[in-house]
């Protein structure tokens, strides 16, 4: 499960970088135009939403992700205030884009919220987006698990629905790692801990258009980053791509619009699923950060109890 466990970590943060290049280009014949098909890490159009991002470096997802990792391994586990104080010193002087959620935080944090009720009212799947690192750290313990992934999406995306997704794909990937298939966890994670509501309705319609091309899947679900429409599409990757990661995360970044937070879920769990030897090579070996995560996922093995 360790090696596998990496692959999900490693494989999420790959997802966010490879969708730098093209990330929030909604308009998919530009992509075709401009990038080609996205099969390596690019750096981003000077025109782009992360003109001071080069190669191998992550979006504005990813840099908070790393955050949550190097918070649980430098407190052993996972400390709401702990990770608080390292998100917000992320965005002290931060050299890419801040989005409207993470404004509304920062605001929150401003008036003298504390971490408990800073969360914006979003419904980007962002905030969910970002819990690889709280998976590998907890995936023996579901109710720590939970309870964590719950508290540091809320934190910034405080709404029900992406709560709730976050929940959903947590469950998900601890399931992969203990041996099911992806398609399997979600069904059964769906029918078990989320009958009845609207994440029901949204697994349904990814696992419905698993045969759909997939940008013609994710243009009906909608490019955007509300997790009306990344949900079902994560969904629909997933099931599209079981046994594929390479072609999962090139197939995401070409259907254009919030690639990156599609491509860190669908990336941890087929990176879960299929472990590190299903990411290129390459994808590993430009990314900036690569060693360091490494570093923090071995130090947090060693703290571990």
């Amino acid at each position: 499960m360790k090696t596998k466990a990496r692959g999900m970590v490693m494989a999420s943060f790959a997802a966010d970088s490879l969708a730098l290049g093209a990330h929030w280009i909604y308009d998919t014949g530009m992509i075709d135009r401009k990038l080609g098909r996205v099969q390596q890490l690019l750096k981003p159009l000077k025109e782009s939403y992360h003109p001071t991002k080069d190669r191998g470096e992550f979006t504005h997802y990813g840099d908070q992700t790393l955050v949550l990792l190097q918070s649980v391994a430098d407190g052993g586990g996972f400390d709401l205030r702990h990770f608080a104080g390292s998100w917000r010193g992320l965005f002290k002087a931060y050299h890419g884009y801040v989005d409207e959620a993470t404004r509304a935080t920062l605001g929150n944090f401003a008036s003298g919220k504390g971490p408990e009720e800073s969360g914006s009212f979003s419904n980007d799947l962002g905030g969910a987006a970002r819990i690889a690192p709280l998976v590998y750290r907890y995936r023996e313990d579901v109710e720590q698990l939970m309870a964590s992934v719950r508290a540091q999406t809320a934190m910034t995306h405080n709404t029900p629905l992406v709560v709730d997704g976050a929940e959903f794909f947590a469950r998900v990937a601890g399931r992969v790692l203990a041996g099911e298939s992806p398609v399997t966890a979600m069904q059964e994670v769906g029918a078990e801990c989320f009958k009845g509501t609207p994440v029901e309705e949204m697994l349904k319609e990814g696992l419905d258009s698993w045969t759909l091309e997939t940008r013609t899947a994710i243009l009906e679900f909608g490019q955007s980053c509300d997790a009306h429409g990344a949900f079902p599409s994560v969904v629909h990757l997933i099931a599209r791509f079981e046994e594929d990661l390479r072609e999962a995360l090139v197939e995401n970044v070409m259907a254009g619009g919030d690639s990156a937070a599609r491509g860190l879920v669908v990336g941890m769990v087929l990176g879960a699923h299929l472990g590190p030897d299903a990411i290129p090579q390459e994808w590993w070996t430009d990314l900036k950060q690569g060693e360091r995560i490494l570093q923090l996922l071995e130090k947090i093995d060693k703290e571990a109890p």
